[in-house]
């Protein structure tokens, strides 16, 4: 039997830091985190008692140097490193270093990561052990073989996380579609090897957690839905999944256990399958690690799935049977994530300004006001998880969190994620991996319009606060003027929208107004002024800050009242119990464009510069791929927006690139 485990470090970042410390802090066991130069203030470094600064900025750099990892641990005297997911935590040779040095390591043995970290020899394995899956192609880059039915997946044979899989729907596509997923996993995983399978069009993507100790006891701790997904990477899971036979439900545990005690699994795992709406199902891979949506199964199961890990690696048998694992109730998991739903669910990057969560839910976050969301690591913020009797009443409570949670400085995608919760389909439990591009209505962001209205009022004051402070009218209330002919007027964007507002304030009753909103009164060609058509609101300033545009603010509306918090740092982010709003101020002045010469496609966000694909004097055609950007953990490909000949090519693979970089200079075909 291993030694027991006195002193944990968990070579990872972010919010898995915050959860594993957690657990192991209950136990008794002391913890040791590990830093980057970009991590040096990280909120995870909080939640550990050490941490030991390993350097660089970028994974390659930091948290991926497994034998830095190692001395880091041997410096401040752990006798155990636990991976957390991602990163090292699917690294069969790091295992097997970990072990070599001396020390604990809590994951699988390394054997088995190898053998099913690679999805290609775990497909084998899995039809050994009688599981249903599906034939596979081995490919390589510069060869697309011919016969295929479609569509197909093009698949990483290493890792996870949706990072090196393209869906591919026709033949002419399938060879860029291997050398992108096979840049794409060699950059991830250190390995390019990738396959194809048949492309289920709705299935959905349901997993079994699987635990086993080292004296041959596997048992399942349930499913798990995981089939809202975007780019690959699941936003929602949820346990049980709903609407399964216990059939089928048998089905899938019964697979997940054959496997895991045909090759001897000891640890944590978790094994993927895809449900075909036919009932079919094919397996798909094993994650020999905790996963992201862990909680869920924790929650209906009252199980610490990170100490059975603990346990099992410390040599220690199960201390539950089968027969004692019982699922009650139901719990949804949703991915806070630094991204804009409506932009394609392009990753945003910033410094948190603010970062606010509802009630009645459980957070796991590596994220607070004044945490840098980088562009080197993923994009992931936090998890929110509800947990009630049932499914209606989870989504409910987890909706209303999510409204009443707010995060400023990055774009997320929290409306998006309170505005599934809601969705009629989803409450109906009817979703498949196509639920995303079946639902765009839910990427749809904004308050419902009375509300909204009100925190455009409380953004207003806001302002009006912080712009008056000082001044030599500061005595005077906001808003108020001594002829009544107009009124303050102010102009705000929200998106790609401009809000209009206008309001006006008797000095006999300082807090109570009468606000306009819409277009402005212009006279016309005769200069006689139109009939003023906008709606008008009676307004009154219940509460205020008194000294700080910052705080809390209750406006009453047309006799309804409002309660919302703002915070203002150049823009004007407003929180309210149903959600929140951002307004950046219209400037009075537009600045001149600087004139950059030339013209062409941009980097959307920071990044480092994968693949160059043209040259100067190349003629492209319209969305032909010019340049791949690499930013959290994912591959943006930039395109031509139409026929032109290339100019200069202002970048080389492995440059950096920052938000609105000019990448490629184009012009126009002569005609």
């Amino acid at each position: 039997m291993a030694a027991l485990i006195s002193k944990l470090l968990i070579a990872n970042r972010g919010e898995v830091v915050c959860r594993i410390a957690r657990t192991a802090h209950r136990l008794g066991i002391a913890t040791v985190g590990v830093y980057s130069d970009t991590d040096e203030h990280a909120m995870h470094l909080d939640a550990v008692d050490t941490a030991v600064r390993i350097g660089g900025a970028t994974p390659s750099e930091s948290y991926l140097q497994g034998s830095v990892v190692i001395e880091a641990a041997k410096r401040v005297g752990a006798d155990a490193i636990h991976p957390g997911y991602g990163f090292l935590a699917e690294s069969a040779d790091f295992a097997q270093e970990v072990i070599d040095a001396g020390l604990t390591w809590v994951g699988p043995q390394p054997r088995q990561i190898r053998l099913l970290g690679n999805k290609i020899s775990a497909k084998i394995a899995a039809t050994q052990a009688g599981v249903p899956t599906s034939p596979i192609v081995e490919v390589v880059p510069g060869r697309a073989p011919a016969g295929l039915t479609m569509p197909v997946l093009v698949k990483a044979a290493a890792g996870g996380g949706g990072r090196g899989m393209r869906i591919v729907r026709q033949h002419i596509d399938v060879g860029p579609a291997i050398e992108a997923a096979s840049r794409e996993a060699e950059a991830a995983f250190g390995d390019g090897t990738v396959f194809i399978e048949p492309y289920i069009e709705h299935g959905r993507h349901i997993e079994v957690q699987i635990i086993a100790d080292g004296f041959g006891n596997v048992l399942h701790l349930g499913d798990r839905e995981c089939s809202i997904q975007r780019r690959n990477q699941k936003i929602v899971e949820e346990a049980p999944a709903p609407h399964l036979s216990s059939d089928l439900r048998k089905q899938l545990t019964d697979g997940a256990l054959a496997l895991a005690k045909h090759i001897g699994y000891e640890g944590a795992g978790t094994v993927e399958f895809l449900v075909g709406d036919n009932g079919s199902i094919t397996f798909l891979e094993v994650n020999t690690r905790l996963q992201v949506e862990h909680p869920v199964t924790e929650e209906v199961t009252g199980v610490d799935i990170v100490e059975l890990q603990l346990l099992v690696a410390d040599g220690k048998r199960l201390p539950v049977s089968q027969d004692e694992v019982e699922v009650m109730g139901h719990a949804i998991e949703v991915r806070v994530v630094a991204e804009d739903p409506a932009n394609g669910w392009m990753p945003d990057t910033g410094t948190i300004v603010r970062c606010e969560f509802g009630e009645h839910v459980r957070v796991e976050r590596g994220v607070r006001t004044g945490s840098i969301v980088s562009p080197d690591y993923d994009s992931l913020l936090a998890k929110v998880v509800a947990y009630e009797a049932t499914r209606r009443h989870a989504a409910a409570v987890l909706g209303r969190a999510l409204r009443g949670s707010a995060i400023a400085g990055v774009k997320t995608n929290l409306r998006t994620l309170a505005n599934i919760m809601a969705e009629p389909d989803y409450r109906a439990g009817k979703v498949n991996t196509k639920y995303l591009e079946e639902h765009p209505e839910v990427t749809t962001d904004g308050l419902p319009a009375a509300d909204h209205l009100a925190a455009l009022i409380a953004a207003t004051l806001a302002a009006e606060q912080l712009e008056r402070a000082g001044s030599p009218t500061e005595f005077a209330p906001s808003g108020w003027r001594n002829l009544r002919t107009q009124g303050q007027r102010r102009s705000w964007n929200e998106h790609d929208a401009t809000h209009l507002i206008e309001y006006r304030v008797d000095s006999t009753q300082p807090t109570t107004m009468t606000v306009l909103t819409g277009q402005w009164p212009e006279p016309g060609d005769d200069g006689a002024m139109p009939d003023d058509v906008r709606p008008e609101h009676d307004v009154r300033v219940l509460s205020r800050p008194a000294d700080s545009p910052d705080g809390d603010y209750a406006v009453e509306v047309d006799g309804v009242r409002y309660s919302m918090s703002v915070l203002v740092d150049g823009n004007v982010h407003v929180l309210s119990p149903v959600g929140h709003a951002s307004f950046a101020p219209t400037p009075t002045f537009v600045q001149p464009e600087s004139g950059v010469s030339g013209s062409g496609p941009h980097s959307p966000l920071p990044g480092t510069v994968l693949a160059v694909n043209v040259a100067p004097g190349d003629e492209v055609s319209e969305g032909q791929l010019l340049v791949v950007v690499e930013a959290m953990k994912m591959e943006h490909q930039i395109v031509s927006s139409g026929p032109a000949i290339v100019g200069e090519v202002l970048v080389a693979v492995g440059d950096r690139v920052d938000a609105g970089d000019l990448l490629v200079e184009l012009s126009a075909l002569p005609s």
